[in-house]
């Protein structure tokens, strides 16, 4: 190949380089239509809920029952009865206390059979629980309302 020749291919190249080099052509205008507003829908008015009625208050007839089938009804106040047939502190044993870092309970069995557990302030039949000791605990008993209170202390068997 000869020297001219070779210049007219370089020539070639560098003048399609810098023909590819220039800037890029503008692009066309563009034209924007504005979109017309949409029309405003009549509002409806807002519906107010009907007020929320206390089920305790009305017609219970839609409330769910319980079914004890023969056991204590849970939701049901237990009131023990005073008096003669009622639980009285003198009839009930002491098995057990239950103690931890913050609170302690009494385990007591009435005559029946049926236990009970409570703590310092609870009523149990004609007395109130006024302490619980490591092995004992102490009833306040009135005979009648307004008499002077009997102090009572059942003991844990075997001590």
């Amino acid at each position: 190949m000869s020297a001219r020749a070779l210049w007219l291919i370089r020539l070639g190249v560098a003048t399609t380089l810098l023909a590819g080099c220039g800037s890029p052509p503008p692009p066309p205008p563009v034209t924007v239509t504005p979109i017309p507003p949409r029309p405003v829908a009549a509002t409806t008015p807002v519906q107010i809920p009907p007020p929320v009625v206390n089920p305790l208050e009305g017609n219970t007839s839609d409330m769910p029952s319980y079914d004890a089938q023969g056991r204590r009804d849970p939701f049901e106040v237990y009131e023990v009865r005073e008096g003669s047939g009622g639980l009285t502190v003198s009839s009930t044993r002491l098995t057990g206390i239950v103690r931890n870092a913050r609170t302690a309970l009494a385990l007591v069995e009435a005559p029946d059979g049926i236990g009970y557990i409570v703590r310092q302030g609870d009523t149990l039949g004609d007395g109130t629980l006024t302490d619980i000791g490591l092995d004992s605990v102490v009833f306040a008993v009135a005979a009648k309302p307004g008499a002077p209170a009997t102090r009572v202390v059942l003991r844990l068997l075997g001590n």
